[in-house]
């Protein structure tokens, strides 16, 4: 491809060379620039978001069923057409969508905290670091702490390198955008290489725009992400386990799970086989043994097990934006609906390419590019800056906190509530008037039908370790009346909790609800009395299933009653 040359620049960093080029009124002419006709990124573009749903939706059924072991050929599931119309509903696109949408509504210098807002609002499930880093969110912990290990207990996992591949697919030729995405959607629920691991995967989808060869790929990849960190050393290792053995990816797998599942010293601050590291190698391992070939890509990816949908769908993502859509074949697209919408977002795969599109256009004016047009044709001008990687930062030895809160403002903008939704249906129907937030998954909190003796109970359970699951009402007590809310909550019986009664804010009980304080029955039954709070209007009651472990730690409640005499 030609390329246009003159005179360098010396780059310092993105922002700063942005910067640069504002006050000092430089042009993209300054810098190397390389072409890309817009409607071959419309194809490569295409390409790579297909990419993603087809392995996603092949591998969707093996996901986490073999765990530090191979598939089995004989159980690789047959690619249907049909298939690729599972991927709508799958967490590893809607995700990204959402950081998606946050930059077409804010434009691509939105604040870290408004990324934070958006994330919390999100209304869909989510798991390890994702979960984790939201509930933080939704607590008031504003980015980047919200990732931060101090208050995320997982943030080396995979997340955000199954939902970096926006980052490249709207940034050709372009990984710096890749890590500056790291730094404000990425520091949302990783922290590290949990992070490094998203802005890898960012610049490998910006290099398949010009470059076809895994090697040379993954090679240009690596620039992108501290050197020192583990996952670079991870890279590393699987150029060199694939140039040692071409031939024998079996031998690439033993080495990995040697290495990066039976090592400790690669497990610090690693959740097990949802650690980015180990999905991250499966994802080159199909890459670079699957020879370009898209079956064998895809198939290598999945069989290497753990996070066996994600795995391929990176891989899958990142090789078909190197074939461009219109060489991808007929038999992964010709059943797509182009009419259905991916869950939990407002894009159909049209639009999804749509907005795609006008994001390139704005990052590679904003990087120094241009838009030119020849013999009637639209061109991109892209100029080739060399990436500069993010500080580097351990997961299990950080740095300090930055000390980032929510102000009561940016709070207010967050309305989505930590609690699943069979609890809060469960609660409008059993406890009326009161509302759940800071629940957790565990136990699988909702309504049971019967426990301990008891008909229609509502099963809670603490948001993590130091955060208890709270309910809330307002009531008006009247003057002159002996006011008393009366509580009926179980324990289970393999565990216990604490419960705290708050009143506007004053703690007014913090009970043991255990062995002791129930005996053989599960039951207590406890009355606070209100009668100092008679005469007022809008009286806050909280109650908190507060953990006192990490252990069977739900409760069940039978009835809350606020009883006047």
């Amino acid at each position: 491809m030609r390329m246009l040359r003159s005179r360098r620049l010396p780059v310092a960093g993105f922002a700063g060379l942005a910067g640069l080029m504002v006050l000092a009124g430089v042009v993209a002419s300054a810098a190397e620039f390389r072409r890309l006709p817009v409607r071959e990124y419309r194809d490569k573009m295409k390409a790579g978001w297909l990419g993603q749903m087809v392995g996603v939706s092949w591998g969707g059924p093996t996901e986490f069923k073999w765990k530090d072991a191979m598939i089995p050929a004989d159980q690789v599931p047959q690619w249907k057409p049909a298939l690729i119309n599972e991927a709508f509903p799958q967490d590893d696109l809607y995700v990204e969508m959402t950081f998606l949408r946050t930059l077409e509504q804010y434009g691509l210098d939105v604040s870290i905290r408004q990324a934070g807002i958006d994330f919390a609002n999100s209304g869909y499930p989510l798991w390890c670091a994702n979960n984790a880093g939201r509930n933080n969110l939704r607590r008031g912990i504003a980015p980047p702490d919200s990732s931060h290990p101090q208050f995320n207990k997982c943030p080396n996992d995979i997340d955000y390198q199954i939902e970096a591949d926006f980052s490249g697919l709207i940034a050709p030729g372009l990984p710096q955008f890749a890590i500056e995405c790291g730094e404000k959607f990425g520091r949302l629920m990783n922290y590290g290489d949990g992070m490094y691991a998203g802005q890898f995967i960012g610049a490998l989808y910006a290099a398949a725009f010009f470059e076809t060869d895994p090697v040379k790929l993954i090679e240009t990849a690596l620039a992108a992400i501290p050197h020192e960190c583990q996952y670079a050393e991870m890279v590393r290792d699987l150029l060199a386990w694939y140039r040692a053995q071409p031939d024998d990816w079996e031998m690439t797998w033993r080495q990995c799970q040697r290495k990066y599942r039976e090592n400790p010293e690669y497990q610090q601050a690693s959740n097990g086989g949802i650690d980015c590291k180990i999905n991250g190698a499966y994802v080159l391992l199909g890459l670079l043994h699957g020879r370009r070939d898209f079956d064998r890509t895809i198939i290598l990816a999945m069989r290497a097990g753990q996070d066996s949908d994600c795995n391929p769908s990176s891989a899958a993502g990142v090789l078909f934006t190197t074939y461009g859509a219109e060489n991808i074949p007929r038999r992964f697209t010709r059943a797509l609906d182009e009419l259905e919408t991916f869950s939990h977002t407002e894009y159909t795969f049209p639009k999804l390419l749509t907005v795609s599109e006008q994001l390139a256009r704005q990052v590679i004016v904003r990087s120094g590019g241009k838009i030119i047009r020849e013999n009637g044709e639209e061109v991109f001008l892209i100029p080739t800056l060399a990436p500069q990687p993010s500080r580097l930062a351990r997961s299990w030895s950080p740095g300090p906190i930055a000390g980032s809160r929510f102000t009561p403002a940016e709070m207010a903008q967050i309305t989505a509530r930590n609690v699943p939704r069979a609890v809060t249906l469960a609660a409008g129907d059993v406890l009326p008037g009161w509302e759940v937030d800071h629940c957790g998954t565990d136990m699988d909190p909702g309504l049971r039908a019967e426990y301990a003796g008891r008909r229609n109970v509502v099963l809670t359970h603490p948001l993590d370790r130091e955060t208890g699951c709270t309910l809330t009402r307002k009531v008006n007590l009247p003057a002159g009346k002996t006011s008393m809310l009366r509580i009926t909550v179980a324990r289970d019986l393999r565990g216990d909790f604490d419960l705290v009664v708050r009143v506007n804010g004053q703690e007014l009980l913090r009970k043991p609800v255990n062995p002791q304080t129930t005996t053989a029955d599960p039951w207590l039954v406890q009355d606070i009395d209100l009668s100092s709070f008679a005469g007022h209007d809008g009286v806050k009651l909280e109650l908190v299933n507060q953990p006192s472990g990490w252990s069977y730690e739900a409760a069940y409640w039978a009835g809350l009653q606020v009883l006047h005499h």
